[in-house]
């Protein structure tokens, strides 16, 4: 009997998920539509049951956090200029912006940073923007390895996965966002700087007290 019911619960938990889902895919088709970004939308539809389970923000705050990074994106494509002049990477958390990247223009690099904080949702711009060249490949390269060296030993050592723990990492500096406890930003930190490559640490996290 108790297995009847641990399976009966499985499938109702399922069943809500499911739900969810489904709710969250319309949801975001719906702010890639609104945002004019339609090349955005199989990138921002592919979510899945893991994703949610494990993130610690709500589900419309999982959406809005989606529609705050299509709008930068949007941003960084709106003009030549901006274009040329930019290789910023925006990401979102809980409505945290933080940019990341190179900016050949001072004035550029202000005029992004304003139009971010207009973003409705944003409720902080942690501007890590670089005034330099754009990077080249070899380096981008490199910055995709460590970014995959240290999620897999956050999940390894700490258990803390890709959906609790952003990662981030820009010319060698790593970016660590989430709702995180104290212990686990603590923990994540330390991992992080053990991974090869890794030039600092950086901590955009929120605190989450259990």
């Amino acid at each position: 009997m108790p297995q009847a019911t641990s399976s009966c619960h499985s499938r109702s938990t399922r069943r809500t998920w499911n739900r969810r889902l489904r709710t969250l895919g319309s949801s975001l088709m719906m702010a890639v539509v609104l945002s004019g970004c339609v090349e955005a939308l199989i990138g921002v539809v592919a979510v899945t049951t893991v994703d949610i389970i494990h993130d610690r923000r709500t589900v419309g705050e999982y959406i809005d956090d989606s529609a705050i990074e299509i709008k930068a994106r949007n941003i960084l494509v709106s003009s030549d200029e901006i274009r040329q002049a930019a290789h910023v990477k925006p990401v979102s958390w809980n409505g945290i912006l933080l940019a990341t990247g190179e900016v050949d223009n001072e004035a550029i690099k202000r005029d992004l940073v304003a139009r971010f904080g207009q973003i409705q949702g944003v409720r902080q711009v942690v501007d890590e923007t670089t005034i330099t060249s754009k990077t080249d490949l070899g380096t981008r390269t490199n910055d995709a390895w460590i970014s995959s060296k240290v999620k897999s030993r956050l999940l390894l050592k700490t258990g803390l996965d890709a959906n609790r723990v952003k990662v981030v990492t820009t010319r060698g500096s790593v970016y660590l966002m989430g709702i995180v406890t104290r212990a686990e930003a603590t923990d994540a930190v330390e991992y992080a700087r053990t991974v090869r490559g890794v030039k600092r640490v950086v901590k955009v996290f929120e605190y989450h007290e259990e």
